[in-house]
């Protein structure tokens, strides 16, 4: 891939990934804008990899906390990170259960080739994280969460497998419509991604080494360029989230709907969502 691939690719997974703005339907409009091919499946999923690890590096001393709580766990002891770490394996199920299921029954495939779908998605989505942002309160932290809880954004999770929701933007709207803080509720956004975007990536590099596809040095490095990305978003975020609301981020969200269903009805053809 030309160096300049390599570095878009890389903005908009390190970029879209974390930010609750929807990287599928900006994904769609890449080949628009530039006309490059379908950089293949390996490159998928390195630069999942490379959004994981940024992950991992940024909220590393939380995952020592919550291995160190599942370890109490499995001692007999309960303590609140033991709890978290039974809590975020727990609303992982949904998506684990609803993404073969929806994909068994050819409903991904077609959810790909449907651009409109991720258009009304960005903008309904959109305006419940403004909503839920606004009018939710602001009277719980992570330590506080049930497991009720917990599973009702983890069902939001596994909802976001459709194109256009995002997993980071649906996450963090449902904890703000629990009344979770919102730095609260963005931590717990990340955390609980751990877990789903390992699994993608692990299910991506499966298929990939199965088909054949060899890692090039092309690939490593998108992974390397996305790591940076990623780990900036993050940090960029966690702070933005202290001080400013999710407005800025949900009319963004209508815009780029409004855009793709500008496009649609004006005759482009959109390629598949990956």
């Amino acid at each position: 891939m030309p160096i300049e691939q390599i570095l878009i690719l890389a903005l908009i997974q390190g970029i879209t990934e974390f930010l609750p703005i929807s990287s599928s339907g900006h994904l769609l409009l890449v080949p628009l804008l530039t006309g490059w091919p379908d950089q293949g499946l390996m490159t998928d999923v390195m630069v999942h990899m490379g959004s994981f690890l940024a992950v991992v590096v940024y909220f590393w001393r939380d995952i020592l906390k919550l291995i160190g709580g599942a370890i109490d766990l499995l001692r007999g002891r309960m303590t609140v990170w033991g709890k978290l770490a039974l809590f975020i394996i727990a609303a992982t199920i949904p998506a684990v259960i609803l993404g073969p299921i929806l994909d068994k029954i050819g409903f991904m495939d077609a959810a790909r080739s449907m651009p409109q779908l991720v258009a009304w998605n960005a903008i309904i989505f959109g305006i419940l994280l403004y909503l839920c942002d606004r009018y939710g309160l602001w009277v719980k932290r992570m330590e506080n969460m049930t497991f009720g809880q917990a599973m009702i954004i983890g069902v939001a999770q596994a909802i976001a497998i459709i194109p256009g929701t995002s997993r980071s933007g649906i996450t963090m709207t449902a904890g703000r419509a629990l009344g979770f803080e919102r730095p609260e509720a963005a931590r717990f956004s990340f955390l609980l991604g751990i877990p789903a975007i390992a699994g993608a990536g692990v299910l991506k590099l499966g298929t990939a080494i199965s088909e054949g596809h060899p890692i090039s040095g092309d690939q490593l490095l998108t992974a390397a360029f996305t790591f940076i990305v990623a780990l900036a978003t993050i940090a960029v975020l966690m702070k933005l989230v202290k001080v400013t609301s999710f407005l800025p981020f949900a009319i963004y969200r209508v815009a780029l709907g409004v855009i793709l269903l500008a496009l649609i009805y004006s005759g482009y053809s959109f390629g598949t969502v990956h």
